[in-house]
């Protein structure tokens, strides 16, 4: 597995569970996550090309969202519990999974540079 396809897999599952989210809380704020997903899979085309700047911006995204998820979101979730707080830890492990992805990628590039 590369960046660009756990981004693929990042940006569906914080379209979905966002969507998800908001059709259960009707909440505006749920739809942040659906934003920050549609930002991320417009960037799919420029990692698939290898484009530098596509996947800082990318990694910018997926750093916020992370940061945001895990700062401010789970807090609230786990005194809340159910559903909400597994929806929290699903768009916080695939964003995880994504940061470690693209670091991964961007100590490859620069093993492969030197």
């Amino acid at each position: 597995m590369n960046s660009s396809k756990v981004n693929i897999l990042n940006s569906i599952c914080l379209i979905v569970i966002g969507l998800w989210g908001y059709l259960e809380v009707s909440s505006p704020t749920a739809l942040i996550p659906v934003g920050f997903g549609a930002a991320l899979a417009f960037c799919i085309p420029g990692l698939k090309k290898d484009n530098k700047v596509i996947a800082h911006i990318a990694v910018l995204l997926t750093f916020v969202i992370l940061i945001a998820l895990l700062g401010m979101r789970l807090p609230k979730s786990i005194d809340q519990g159910g559903l909400g707080l597994v929806r929290v830890l699903l768009m916080a492990g695939t964003s995880a999974l994504s940061m470690v992805y693209f670091v991964k990628s961007f100590i490859a590039n620069r093993k492969a540079k030197s």
